[in-house]
């Protein structure tokens, strides 16, 4: 029976300008063909996003190999600056640009075709369950997590889970994600009293406090990394007063943080140490400071075993290049996956993802999905 085209279907989902939360016919298009390919498909729809959940085979098998992607992307930005159309798909020298081509419209393709080629051609003991959302580069609120909250009221499971993100910093094979560092956000407010320059004793200037405690965060050292981590690092990212003005003591100020912690932290630890900080400057300066934290996501592990021995066989084998186990980087949808099953990330080379004319080597897209082919097959196996 003839292939599946992982280069084309990548092209086709290009041409969907699918910029979050809109779905722009990229899931309508998967629907159409993993239905025609013997899965059975629901939308998993919540608030303006747009999943798609396709199983086929047994429901509840114990041997259920699960995908998790995402067709939406990050906007196009200045598209004069884009070399060839941000939804064109074009090919020029065997290089296919297009926004999503890395990030990671490429990656759904390939193990969406390897997935039809294996069931059509030889269809396995087990089930395949493909879980694609609209919402990773988003919020991340009514995407994987609804994937996920739909699987567990409808008795859906996966044994074990891949995510197709690109992975690989330079050279196709080199590494795969097997955890992810938590990222945790604090936006800390300094309220103190405006007042003249000239009479600083009649104002209660806010802008010392904020820069004696960033002073104290960027310089306090979280740890020297885990077993499988790297140190967790914290940046200031941003010191605003709004002031104009030379002679005008502000009474307001603000700034931001974001931290990217390992293993040795956990997000509530973490809001413990900024609420202790916090309270310790307002003791010694008199500044009322409001602190507001979110984590996007704890760290996580899924330790080097059966999963991560299964895709570095098959990348190896692939490409000659075996691939570092890797928890670097930012977060992924995986962190979501973890609560599931044990889940592992392996894709393209990243390079281009989210820049002016992002683009994929279609012969790195027909590898990824002889990879994924094989995955599959050795898991079944």
């Amino acid at each position: 029976m003839p292939k599946t085209d992982a280069a084309n279907l990548t092209a086709e989902l290009i041409k969907c300008p699918s910029v979050t939360p809109a779905e722009g016919g990229a899931l309508l298009h998967l629907e159409k063909l993993l239905v025609g390919a013997g899965f059975e498909c629901t939308r998993v729809d919540r608030g303006e996003v747009s999943n798609l959940f396709a199983r086929w085979g047994e429901k509840g098998h114990p041997h259920t190999f699960g995908f998790n992607g995402h067709t939406d992307v990050v906007p196009v930005g200045d598209e004069a600056a884009w070399s060839k159309p941000p939804f064109g798909a074009v090919i020029e020298d065997g290089i296919m640009f297009g926004r999503g081509s890395t990030d990671m419209k490429s990656g759904v393709a390939a193990f969406v075709a390897a997935a039809m080629d294996l069931v059509k051609d030889t269809p396995p003991q087990g089930a395949i369950v493909i879980t694609i959302t609209g919402d990773e580069e988003g919020d991340a609120v009514d995407g994987t997590t609804a994937l996920l909250d739909y699987m567990d009221a409808n008795q859906e499971k996966m044994s074990v889970c891949l995510v197709g993100e690109p992975t690989c910093p330079n050279e196709m094979g080199e590494m795969m994600k097997i955890g992810r560092r938590g990222s945790l956000t604090a936006w800390f407010t300094f309220k103190g009293v405006q007042g003249h320059a000239a009479y600083p004793h009649r104002a209660k200037n806010p802008l010392p406090a904020m820069a004696q405690l960033m002073h104290q965060f960027s310089s306090y050292e979280l740890d020297q990394g885990t077993e499988h981590f790297d140190a967790s690092t914290l940046a200031v990212v941003t010191m605003d007063t709004g002031n104009p003005a030379t002679n005008v003591i502000p009474s307001e100020c603000k700034s931001t943080m974001n931290i990217r912690f390992n293993d040795a932290h956990s997000g509530a630890s973490l809001t413990d140490w900024i609420n202790e900080q916090v309270a310790e400057t307002t003791r010694q300066t008199g500044i009322e400071i409001d602190v507001t934290i979110k984590i996007s996501g704890e760290s996580f592990i899924t330790p080097p075993g059966p999963l991560s021995d299964l895709v570095a066989s098959a990348v190896q084998a692939e490409t000659g290049v075996t691939p570092v186990l890797s928890t670097s980087g930012g977060t992924s949808d995986a962190r979501f996956v973890q609560h599931h099953c044990p889940v592992v990330e392996f894709g393209l080379v990243g390079q281009s993802m989210h820049q002016v004319d992002e683009h994929v080597s279609v012969a790195q897209i027909h590898q990824l999905k002889e990879i994924y082919s094989r995955i599959l097959k050795d898991y079944f196996a």
